[in-house]
Order: C-alpha cells, then structure tokens, then sequence
C-alpha cells in the first residue's frame, strides 16, 4: 500500500491545489491535474511491480467517492479482491475533485453511504479492509469471509451467566445444546426477524411535492395576451 499526496504533484510554488469553483458555490475544489498526476505515477508503480514479478498483469482499478455513486457491497469486495491487483483510490476534500480528473482516469464512483464526510480517506479505508479480508491468508480462518457476515446474528461468549448490577444475562438455551443443525436454524430465523425488522423501521420516501406556478403569460403584463388566454380557456357554450 502506497499513498501520493497530490501536493506534491503540483506546478504551484505554494503546492496549491484547490480552487475556486467554475460557476459559484461554496468551499474549493481540487485541481484535477495534481490528481492525474499522481494516478499516473501509482499506475506506473504497478506496471513496474508486475513486470518484475514475471507474472500476467491484471487490469487496475481506479475509483472516487461520492453520495450519489455506486454504493459499496461486500459482493464487490469480493469481486475486486479476485480481478485486480491494485487498486487506486482518489480521496478529495473540501467540495471534491474536478469532475474532470475521474472522467480521463476511468474511474468508477463509489458511495459507502447515503452521508456526507470531511473527505475520502475514511471511504478508502473502508473499501480496503472489506477488499483485504477477500484474499486468502489476510484472516486467520479464511470461513470468517462468509458473505452472511453481513448480517451476523447475535453472538455469544463465556460466561454462560453474566452477572451484572443484581441482574443476570444468560446464553440462549440453543446455543448450549450441541445440536449444530438447530443451532443454524436459530440463527437463520433470528437474520429473518432482524432483515424484516429493519424494513419496517426504514421510513418511507417523503414524497415530492408538487409545484404550481402561475401562467407566465399572466405574469407578463401584455394586456391583450392576457385576455387572447381567458378567451382560449373558456369552455364552449353547448
């Protein structure tokens, strides 16, 4: 793993790299250039490393951040772990990268959640842990990557009667049984009610509301327009 701080790829005396944006707004955004740079420079990297390896180099991956991309799955993680050797991740700040430097890159927008951070490096976190755990010896036990993890029933450890302030907290009777082919059936109703409890709670999409504006043509001030359209809205005498 290798990180490239895009001020060091800048033209800028001052190692600037974030303006003002094009057509008004809040906050800055970073030049695209300081990022191409430093992608060219990663992607060099990687070629270089599978030459030496004297191995067939697979395709590297580029992506970015965003509420309205992609969103993350552990699916994906999957996925990438399998196809690609490196992966290159551009993390912005302030209002984000020019759109430009992700559109030359080829680089896929990613979400990690409908919510807005200070900037990418969590996002990049995030995606390099899920991806990591995928390939093989990273865990201890590679059946801890099972795609159910996603949604782990609760789970339990000694001691099997927790004491705590007067009160006791016990291990479900099942979990103590022995009977692997309940136990599992315990767990998979326990996932159901968990999955049906947190559709229930999702509240609904606020609806859109509707907008009613005035007809422009009464907002013009053009008298005889005016009335030419009462005129046309009349209905018919039958």
């Amino acid at each position: 793993m290798k990180y490239y701080n895009p001020r060091d790829f800048t033209e800028d005396k001052w190692a600037r790299v974030d303006r003002r944006p094009y057509g008004g707004g809040p906050g800055m955004v970073l030049e695209a250039e300081s990022f191409l740079r430093a992608a060219e420079k990663a992607k060099g990297l990687s070629r270089a490393r599978s030459a030496l390896g004297g191995k067939k180099t697979k395709r590297t991956k580029t992506v970015f951040f965003a509420t309205d991309g992609r969103q993350f799955t552990n699916t994906m993680a999957r996925e990438w772990a399998k196809k690609y050797d490196d992966i290159i991740f551009l993390a912005g700040r302030y209002e984000g990268i020019d759109a430009r430097a992700p559109k030359i890159l080829k680089a896929e927008k990613i979400s990690v959640g409908p919510y807005i951070l200070t900037g990418g490096e969590l996002p990049v976190m995030i995606v390099i842990d899920a991806v990591a755990r995928q390939i093989p010896g990273v865990l201890g036990k590679f059946e801890s990557v099972e795609e159910k993890r996603v949604a782990s029933p609760d789970v339990y450890t000694r001691p099997e009667v927790l004491n705590w302030k007067g009160r006791k907290y016990k291990v479900p009777k099942i979990l103590l049984s022995g009977h692997h082919a309940k136990i599992e059936e315990w767990k998979s109703e326990k996932l159901a009610r968990s999955a049906t409890q947190r559709a229930s709670s999702t509240p609904p999409e606020p609806q859109k509301k509707k907008k009613y504006r005035v007809p422009k043509v009464l907002l013009g001030g053009n008298h005889k327009l005016i009335e030419d359209w009462k005129l046309s809205r009349k209905k018919p005498n039958t």
